[in-house]
């Protein structure tokens, strides 16, 4: 069985033309998978049946592996005994009916309304950087844009006469979001008593968010700037400008929004990826009645 791995790495090198590092991977999985084969008293491959499969796989599962790790490994064998059958080496395919295990979906974790009225009071608006940052935090909460979108807007994607603007999302998609009084209130003082000072008198970046030096901001920036407001405001989570984004759709939802209007407002593509947020206002329904319902 080792020579087998041996040449099947030599395929992926001079056939497929992976990478050493990928083919490591691929030999590690594959050398893991038979050892236990040889445990189970299996010296070749051609004698390995599906259920030697599942029960390699049930091992791996005792063995606490992620959902994510058993799948990789399920991949790693089916490409496996497909070169093996190819080859000759094998008369059968065990692998055929294996199917990989479903992704676990984990609930995008959000603020609570207190939680965001702390976060927007941290930045002290007395300052130019305070004053910006709140205008940065307000138009996230606002739209729920992304980080990337964020970064990249400017001042002619702002639209504050009308209460709108533009941002252009993945796959390069235009979408228009409306802003909210809060925030084109905010973004309104940012641009009036904050951002004039910003630019230093210099000529000016087309984008509306400046850091201290004048310039436009990277991804990095708007992620220290945050993690700094949030242990002003005193809170525990581990906040991400896309918490933001989550907190966003989640709350516009739990106060009677529409699926659809959320999915355009996100700017995804295929609705599936909005209805997770679904699943995060039913969780929170139900903790509400098990806190409330005199009979729960």
């Amino acid at each position: 069985m080792e020579e087998e791995i041996n040449a099947y790495g030599r395929y992926l090198r001079i056939e497929r033309g992976l990478s050493d590092n990928t083919i490591t991977s691929y030999q590690r999985d594959l050398r893991k998978y038979s050892h236990f084969l040889e445990k189970n008293e299996i010296h070749a491959f051609g004698d390995v049946v599906k259920p030697d499969v599942l029960l390699y796989l049930q091992f791996l599962n005792e063995e606490k592996l992620a959902t994510a790790s058993i799948g990789r490994m399920i991949t790693s064998l089916r490409r496996f005994h497909q070169y093996l059958k190819q080859e000759g080496l094998i008369e059968n395919d065990p692998m055929v009916t294996i199917q990989l295990p479903k992704k676990q979906q984990k609930l995008p974790k959000v603020l609570s309304m207190d939680e965001i009225e702390r976060l927007m009071a941290a930045p002290d608006v007395k300052t130019v950087l305070g004053l910006r940052d709140r205008a940065i935090l307000e138009l996230l909460y606002a739209t729920g844009l992304r980080v990337s979108e964020l970064i990249h807007i400017t001042m002619s994607e702002i639209h504050l006469d009308i209460g709108f603007i533009q941002t252009i999302g993945k796959g390069d998609k235009e979408r228009i979001v409306p802003l909210g009084e809060e925030a084109a209130f905010w973004i309104s003082e940012y641009l009036s008593d904050s951002r004039p000072a910003l630019a230093h008198g210099r000529k000016e970046t087309a984008y509306l968010f400046l850091n201290f030096h004048g310039n436009g901001f990277t991804r990095q920036g708007i992620w220290k700037n945050l993690k700094q407001t949030v242990r002003d405001a005193g809170i525990k989570k581990n906040v991400s400008p896309h918490m933001l984004r989550h907190s966003f759709a989640t709350h516009i939802l739990e106060n009677g929004a529409d699926l659809r209007i959320v999915q355009e407002l996100l700017g995804h593509a295929d609705i599936s990826t909005t209805q997770i947020y679904t699943h995060i206002t039913t969780e929170r329904m139900a903790e509400i009645y098990q806190k409330y319902h005199p009979r729960a």
